[in-house]
């Protein structure tokens, strides 16, 4: 689901005149990369380059920007917060007025309109205490613009990693809750149409009574985490994910007992190695945290699976 894009919008279709602010260098130690973008309207904000007084400093231009238009900027900002701020077309090094890094990575001719650039220390000059440097480019979002960023946010949606979760009882509801924070990519996968009632809007679902087939069909880099209300359903799916050379993590609920005897089905019976067996993270989320309530086992497990999955795409 494209959850990001649907998000923005939203926010587009509610803020007929909004400023499109993007990091366009980042030097030293700064709160987000090169790329980092969010979009201001005069009553709301969409994403963020990284918060503290930065981006109030970035804020402020924004709606400066849309108040005044083509005006020169300093006359409509504070006093405290003009250090750094250099109109687009006349400031030495400043953004080209045509051109800009947009979000999702690609360099692309924009309309000729009005941009300024914010060249910010991250010292003491703005009460941050980072060290790093940041140029921020702020310009007005017209209707070409909205809609790339729109189709921007599709693309970036689609290659998200996905995760795959097997079961829908306590557990697997309170980590839907918990990967709809993410980014990422979920289904949660049952074989009871009752278990998927009251998933969070931004999870898809899938009925199906035959699970493992999911497995075989999802794509290279997936995070599986089975956690079903039948063991035996449980290690037919592990085994199928573990014989994936692909995965980005295979995660199995259960105790060292249970996490033995499927090692010995998956050598004995489902052919199995012990090269795939050592693969398998069981139990969930660690055993560091001895609480066992479904809302922490998620949030421990959702840390651990995205840290695999961001160690297996670098």
């Amino acid at each position: 689901m494209s959850k990001t894009a649907n998000s923005l919008r939203a926010f587009l279709d509610t803020a007929p005149s909004a400023a499109l602010v993007e990091v366009t260098e980042a030097k030293g130690s700064t709160p987000r990369e090169k790329g980092a973008w969010m979009l201001v309207s005069p009553e709301r904000i969409f994403g963020t380059i990284g918060g503290g007084q930065l981006e109030y400093m970035a804020i402020d231009a924004a709606r400066a920007m849309l108040k005044v238009g083509n005006s020169p900027l300093e006359e409509e900002m504070p006093a405290e917060r003009t250090e750094g701020v250099t109109s687009g077309h006349s400031a030495q090094g400043a953004l080209s007025p045509g051109a800009m890094t947009r979000p999702g990575g690609f360099a692309d001719t924009l309309p000729s309109r009005e941009s300024v650039k914010l060249d910010i220390p991250l010292g003491p000059e703005i009460g941050q205490c980072c060290g790093g440097r940041v140029e921020v480019a702020v310009r007005p979002v017209d209707a070409t613009v909205a809609a790339e960023l729109v189709a921007s946010a599709a693309m970036s949606d689609a290659a998200l990693p996905q995760v795959l979760v097997f079961g829908g009882g306590h557990v697997g509801h309170a980590l839907a809750s918990a990967f709809a924070l993410l980014p990422l990519n979920v289904v949660v996968v049952e074989t009871r149409a009752d278990a998927l009632e009251g998933m969070p809007v931004d999870i898809d679902t899938r009925l199906t009574a035959m699970p493992e087939e999911m497995v075989r069909e999802a794509p290279a880099g997936s995070a599986y985490v089975v956690l079903t209300h039948d063991h035996a359903l449980d290690f037919l799916i592990v085994a199928e994910a573990l014989k994936r050379c692909d995965s980005g993590y295979v995660g199995m609920i259960g105790s060292k007992t249970k996490k033995a005897t499927f090692k010995s089905w998956f050598l004995k019976t489902a052919g199995g190695t012990e090269q795939q067996f050592e693969r398998l993270v069981c139990p969930i989320g660690g055993e560091a945290v001895k609480d066992k309530r479904p809302a922490v086992i998620a949030a421990l497990a959702a840390a651990e699976i995205m840290t695999a999955l961001a160690t297996s795409a670098a």
